[in-house]
């Protein structure tokens, strides 16, 4: 684990569309001092507000996690905070012209390749650890969600996932270190079942979604006028369903790669601490409310016990 705090080294842009609004969106990374954190800014907005990205920030998770200060929202911020997290970013001023992130290609590689373009500096305050005595757990029995920090002197995560169907059943995934997130987990993209794309389109949202940028499961048998709506949706006229349950818009990069991009969620939420975490995370059935959840009681439990900073 780095000592020191972090920061990036220079500048760096990226464009893309926003998942939900499919807005058109810039945002660009710029350095900022030891102590600073995670700060957005809408520089679209009067005044250029600010949104921290901290978990008393946290405003609604239905489909992404969003976050409002003082009335001003920064939507689907997981992915951008799971790479910082994982590239060891501690501080850095994240400039973006419009409410949602882009979504890019559905994962957090193309924030991690800007990240590793900027270059990471190191700062001459030292790092901050969250670190527990005792486990903290966030739980729902009646569906089999649960999610614990556990002390240790190292970070750890694993995640288990079961969605009950033949098409994406019972996956587990996890990072013993930080590299290994690069290296195993960034790339892992967002995924969802046909019939909730379907809810969606009809819906009108998930607007910018792409070609690309979604694994899509079919765990009931469309009927033909559905494909042609998703087809259209993702203007391509050949969707078919492969022999593996998916739709042929993508390939699969690896057989849990649901399960690791759950990790990559569940990364990108617990950075909404504000710092990184000595301990293991294990979590079962992880999703955006649960995970958010789970950070509102180890932040309670930080709070309660006056030891925060390690």
């Amino acid at each position: 684990m780095k000592k020191n705090q972090t920061t990036i080294a220079s500048e760096v842009s990226i464009s893309g569309k926003g998942l939900h609004t499919g807005c058109a969106v810039s945002i660009q990374l710029q350095p900022a001092p030891a102590n600073h954190g995670i700060v957005f800014q809408r520089i679209d907005l009067l005044d250029t507000p600010t949104v921290k990205a901290h978990i008393l920030n946290v405003a609604d998770t239905s489909r992404s996690t969003n976050l409002k200060e003082n009335g001003v929202s920064v939507k689907t911020v997981e992915h951008l905070l799971a790479a910082l997290a994982g590239m060891c970013i501690d501080n850095v001023l994240i400039l973006i012209d419009a409410e949602e992130l882009p979504i890019l290609d559905g994962s957090a590689a193309q924030f991690v390749k800007i990240i590793k373009q900027a270059g990471i500096r190191e700062l001459p305050e030292l790092r901050e650890y969250i670190s527990v005595d005792e486990v903290v757990k966030f739980e729902k029995p009646d569906v089999g969600i649960e999610l614990l920090l556990v002390p240790a002197e190292k970070f750890t995560m694993s995640v288990m996932v079961d969605y009950g169907t033949s098409v994406l059943a019972s996956q587990y995934a996890s990072i013993k270190k930080m590299d290994e997130f690069v290296e195993k987990i960034a790339s892992c993209r967002t995924f969802v079942f046909l019939h909730e794309l379907h809810y969606l389109i009809k819906n009108n949202l998930a607007k910018g979604g792409e070609l690309d940028n979604a694994i899509v499961f079919v765990d009931k048998k469309p009927s033909p006028e559905i494909l042609d709506e998703i087809g259209n949706f993702f203007n391509k006229k050949d969707i078919q369903i492969n022999e593996n349950g998916t739709l042929n818009n993508v390939k699969l990069q690896c057989f849990n790669e649901p399960a690791c991009h759950k990790l990559l969620d569940l990364l990108g939420d617990l950075y909404l601490l504000g710092k990184p975490v000595k301990g293991e995370i294990i979590a079962r059935k992880p999703g955006h409310f649960a995970n958010t959840e789970f950070m509102k009681l180890i932040y309670e439990y930080l709070e309660n016990n006056g030891h925060s900073k390690k």
